[in-house]
């Protein structure tokens, strides 16, 4: 149970515009000017992500400002608030709001950072970092889903998200290095295109393993070399593309039958 005082900290915490990241604000449904839903992120911060021992008052402050019902189909908008993933076509979902402030608190991310985000979706995840750190480049490689999401994340205002369609696995060569890397679709090993992208000092969290049997891994690259910890059994989609590719080949040369996709 958490101490009432730290939760009364938190929710003072929340309503200063301060601590929103990097100094920009998106305008219209973004900044929820006259947002009929506004009520429905309160809710979800104070009994989804603070009961559940989330701390960070940045992060807690943008999940209560990004509006997630504009990131879902229309039919969907009234359970955008719930505890629980959504479809969002194409074989895909945006994730549970839960998962997607735990990731982003374990990513610390700073107002200065450059981040690289390994599959759009929805646009949501990609609209929550923009609000903390300078630059978002995000890849997705379903082309009808990254371009909806384009659309959204310019039609809301977030102007430092930079999006593009294609294979996640190969990262952004040209953009790095990054100083955080956040991959939401689960590779079996770590792409190593990613870790070498990733700045010394940098940070990566990534879902890895087969789909019954997934962790949410947190890296730390520390001169040259990768720190690695478990810190969440989760279960997302899983990576397709070369991931996919690599995971065959390795299944293979195991003597083993590779997964159908």
């Amino acid at each position: 149970m958490f101490d009432l005082v730290r939760i009364m900290g938190l929710t003072i915490a929340l309503c200063c515009a301060g601590l929103l990241g990097n100094g920009t604000s998106p305008t219209g449904a973004a900044a929820g000017e006259g947002d009929a839903h506004a009520a429905a992120r309160k809710r979800m911060v104070d009994e989804q992500l603070l009961a559940r021992g989330l701390t960070n008052a940045r992060v807690l402050a943008v999940m209560g400002k990004v509006p997630r019902h504009e990131f879902v189909p229309e039919r969907f908008r009234p359970q955008a608030y719930e505890d629980g993933p959504l479809p969002i076509g194409h074989g895909q979902t945006i994730s549970q709001p839960y998962i997607v402030a735990f990731m982003t608190e374990r990513l610390e991310p700073k107002p200065t950072d450059r981040v690289l985000e390994i599959g759009t979706g929805s646009g949501y995840q990609a609209a929550v970092l923009s609000e903390l750190v300078a630059e978002v480049y995000t890849i997705e490689i379903v082309g009808p889903l990254a371009q909806r999401a384009e659309v959204d994340l310019k039609r809301l205002g977030y102007k430092n998200v930079k999006a593009r369609a294609g294979d996640g696995y190969k990262g952004w060569p040209e953009a790095a290095p990054f100083d955080a890397v956040i991959v939401t679709c689960a590779p079996e090993k770590v792409p190593q295109p990613l870790v070498e992208q990733l700045k010394d000092g940098g940070r990566m969290i990534i879902p890895v393993g087969p789909i019954w049997d997934q962790e949410l891994i947190l890296l730390r690259k520390q001169g040259g070399r990768l720190e690695k910890r478990a810190v969440l059994p989760v279960r997302f989609v899983p990576m397709t593309g070369e991931g996919q590719r690599s995971a065959g080949k390795s299944d293979k040369s195991a003597g083993k039958t590779p997964s159908a996709p």
